[in-house]
């Protein structure tokens, strides 16, 4: 699938039922061995689509919500992002967000989400950006490959098993010519 193939936008709320189904099978594709099985199984597409719908339709002025919608598959991926939860870390901005649908994985989707998260952050003022992702998470490699470093880790639990988030930190975000969002 060429980048030609996909574009980047807003999330609308139309969008939530597609989010909710790239979230849940992200997490049991991804996570499958590093969280207990049973959690993973009993995650809820109708759940997290009541959480999107509410996420989409309360963003403010400085986060948002963003999908990459293919021609032919429809939405493939999705991002959120807004002001960093932890200012004293020293980055301005976070991605809360960024999965793509695992069928989807490897063909641009994620660094087109990356770059249009940057770009609407860039946009409202942030210039650095921090996302978090559980330690043993092959996206660790993704994250690098677009420029981040590792700069934090913290403990975390799920489903009541602790675990481990590491931090990836951009210093500059400053946005990457040709990005763009629809």
């Amino acid at each position: 699938m060429a980048s030609s193939d996909f574009f980047v936008r807003a999330a609308l709320r139309d969008d939530a039922d597609a989010i909710a189904h790239i979230f849940v099978e992200s997490w049991r594709d991804t996570y499958a061995g590093l969280l207990p099985v049973n959690y993973l199984v009993r995650m809820s597409e109708i759940r997290q689509r009541l959480l999107w719908l509410r996420e989409i339709a309360h963003r403010g002025p400085h986060d948002g919500v963003i999908v990459a919608e293919h021609d032919e598959y429809g939405v493939i991926g999705f991002a959120s992002f807004g002001p960093a939860r932890d200012r004293a870390m020293g980055y301005d901005g976070e991605i809360y967000t960024l999965y793509v649908d695992p069928n989807h994985v490897g063909r641009g989707a994620g660094h087109a989400l990356m770059r249009a998260a940057f770009v609407r952050l860039y946009s409202e003022g942030f210039q650095s950006a921090v996302i978090w992702a559980l330690k043993g998470n092959p996206a660790r490699f993704f994250y690098e490959t677009e420029g981040g470093r590792i700069v934090a880790e913290r403990p975390g639990a799920v489903a009541g098993k602790p675990v481990r988030e590491i931090g990836f930190g951009w210093t500059d975000i400053t946005p990457a010519a040709g990005a763009r969002v629809r």
